[in-house]
């Protein structure tokens, strides 16, 4: 993986119009791109669509790229998130096919898969255990589900607001477990 400035320069000779820059970029970027999107569209062709349109995006606006405000890889993955959670927003009924609800959130993680979790993850599934029922799911079905607030909101029966303000909440106190 490139240093972030690598990718600042990269970014800088793709807004230039260098193409084996992009071809770098491309190669350094992919892996981490690829595994996010696969993780909100659960599906490899919908994730081989959107990162396609993801790197066209970058190619095309690559001159707008702020080093100031981001890093290279979180503008790039804020790029293709956005994508992937447009495209679940605007026909969700393709990403429950499995038979999963909006009540019902990501499935149960396989107990085996437990073995093999970093340290990191098994202390945010800790503070996530943490949370009570209600505000877990709403965290889960906001950032796992990618379910737009208003959703959220008919879902659990209380304004966008409120919604809103649950979340925050719920994001803190996992935070503050976090750096306990």
């Amino acid at each position: 993986m490139l240093t972030s400035p690598e990718l600042v320069w990269l970014l800088a000779a793709v807004a230039k119009g260098d193409t084996l820059a992009f071809e770098r970029l491309y190669k350094a970027t992919r892996a981490k791109l690829y595994a996010a999107l696969l993780r909100i569209l659960r599906r490899a062709d919908r994730a081989d669509a959107v990162m396609a349109e993801t790197y066209l995006k970058v190619w095309s606006s690559a001159g707008q790229f702020d080093p100031a405000a981001s890093s290279p890889l979180a503008w790039i993955l804020a790029i293709g998130r956005t994508r992937a959670i447009d495209l679940v927003r605007r026909e969700p009924e393709k990403f429950l096919e499995d038979g999963t609800t909006i009540g019902e959130g990501p499935p149960p993680p396989d107990p085996t898969a437990r073995l093999e979790m970093s340290e990191p993850l098994r202390r945010l599934l800790t503070c996530m255990g943490r949370l009570e029922e209600e505000r877990r799911r709403l965290v889960l079905l906001a950032y796992y589900s990618a379910a737009s607030r208003d959703r959220l909101a008919a879902e659990f029966n209380h304004p966008a607001a409120t919604i809103k303000a649950w979340l925050r909440r719920a994001l803190f106190d996992v935070r503050e477990c976090l750096d306990a």
